[in-house]
C-alpha cells in the first residue's frame, strides 16, 4: 500500500494541511495535540508511528543537538553527489569495520525518503520505543545502535512523500531525541545531492562538530561530475573531507580471475579526481557480488568468505584512514 502523509504546522493543532491528512479515522485528534497517536482511534492509522514521534512539534536547536550528542566523540557524513553508487553499503563496511575493531559504533539513516541501512544492518522490520531519555535505537547483532525512519513505517512499502521542511524536521528529531548513550564513532548515511537534508544537518551541528566526511563515488565521469558538486559543498559550508572512496570500481571473475572495469574511469576515476582537488585517495573497492547479496540479507561483509580478497584489504584501509583522521581532529 501507498500512503501519503501530509502534514503542516499551524497554530491551531488540530488543522491538517489542505483540510485532510489522508487515510485519517474520524477520531484524529490532530498531529499536534499531546494525544497524537496514543488514543485508541489512531490504532491502525498509517500515520501512527509518526504522531507519537513528536516530529511535527519538533523545535531543536543546534545547542539541543550539541547537548544530545557531548557523549559521541567522532561524527562522519558519507556523501556522494550521484545516487546508486553504494553510499549506504560503504556506510555499513565502515560501521561493522570499527564495531570489530571494538568501537562503540552508531549508524544514523538520514536519507528520509529512500532509507536502506535498516535493510542492510539485518534489523529491517524492528521498531523503536521511546522512554523519558527519548528513542532508542535498534541494535544489531554486533551491537550497532542503528536509527533510521524504516523503524517508524508501517511498511517497509510505505512511501514517504514530504517537502523538505518535514524531513528536516525528522532529521532534528534523529539528532536531538535519540538516546545514542556513550558512542566513538556516529557514521551519518545521507541521501545523494545537497539538498534541505545536508543543510538541515550542517545547520544542527553548528555546535556539535562534525570530524568530516567521506565522498563515495563510481569510476565513471557521470558520478565524478556530481561528486565534484558535492566537494564544492563541502568547502563552501566548510566540512573537512577525509577522503574519496571508490566503489565498484572494478571486477574479477571468481572462475579466472580476470579483472574487468564494469564501470570505466574515462577521465581517471576517483584517483585523478583527488589528485587534482588535493583530496585523499581512500580506496577502491570492487564490485564484488557477495557484497550485494550480504547487504540484502544484513549479514556482515566481513562475515563472509569473499572470492575477491581486496574487498576486506581495502575495507580495513578505509577504516583506518577514519580512525587516523579523526586522532588528528582532537
Amino acid at each position: 500500500l501507498l500512503y501519503t502523509i501530509k502534514f503542516e504546522i499551524r497554530m491551531d493543532p488540530h488543522i491538517h494541511q489542505d483540510g485532510i491528512l489522508e487515510d485519517v479515522p474520524s477520531s484524529c485528534p490532530g498531529p499536534l495535540t499531546k494525544d497524537a497517536g496514543m488514543l485508541d482511534g489512531c490504532s491502525g492509522c498509517p500515520n501512527k508511528n509518526i504522531c507519537l514521534s513528536g516530529v511535527l512539534k519538533s523545535d531543536s536547536s543546534p545547542e539541543d543537538v550539541r547537548t544530545q550528542l557531548r557523549y559521541i566523540k567522532n561524527k562522519i557524513l558519507v556523501l556522494s553527489g550521484k545516487g546508486g553508487v553504494g553510499k549506504s553499503t560503504v556506510t555499513a563496511q565502515i560501521a561493522r569495520n570499527l564495531a570489530s575493531l571494538n568501537f562503540s559504533v552508531g549508524v544514523l539513516d538520514v536519507d528520509i525518503c529512500g532509507p536502506s541501512l535498516a535493510r542492510i544492518m539485518g534489523v529491517n522490520g524492528q521498531t523503536v520505543h521511546k522512554s523519558s531519555l527519548g528513542w532508542s535505537p535498534v541494535y544489531t547483532f554486533d551491537d550497532i545502535a542503528v536509527m533510521s525512519i524504516d523503524f517508524l513505517l508501517s511498511s517497509e512499502e510505505d512511501a514517504v512523500i514530504w517537502r523538505g521542511a518535514k524531513k528536516n524536521g525528522m532529521i532534528k528529531e534523529f539528532l536531538c531525541s535519540v538516546n545514542w548513550g556513550k558512542l566513538d564513532y556516529l557514521i551519518i548515511d545521507t541521501p545523494p545531492g545537497t539538498s534541505d537534508e545536508h543543510l538541515a544537518i550542517v545547520s544542527l551541528f553548528k555546535q556539535s562538530r562534525v570530524n568530516g566526511a567521506v565522498l563515495v563515488t563510481t569510476p565513471q565521469e557521470v558520478s565524478l561530475s556530481d561528486v565534484r558538486k558535492e566537494i564544492n559543498f563541502c568547502r563552501k559550508l566548510k566540512i573537512p573531507i577525509i577522503g574519496i572512496v571508490e566503489n565498484m570500481s572494478s571486477y574479477t571473475c571468481p572462475n579466472c580471475n580476470e579483472k574487468s572495469d564494469i564501470f570505466p574511469g574515462t577521465s581517471g576515476g576517483a584517483k585523478a579526481l583527488a589528485s587534482a582537488e588535493n583530496i585523499k585517495f581512500i580506496c577502491s573497492l570492487p564490485l564484488d557480488p557477495v557484497i550485494g547479496r550480504n547487504g540484502d540479507n544484513g549479514i556482515s561483509e566481513l562475515g563472509s568468505n569473499s572470492h575477491n580478497g581486496k574487498t576486506v584489504i581495502e575495507c580495513e584501509k578505509m577504516t583506518n584512514d577514519i580512525i587516523e583522521f579523526c586522532k588528528d581532529c582532537t
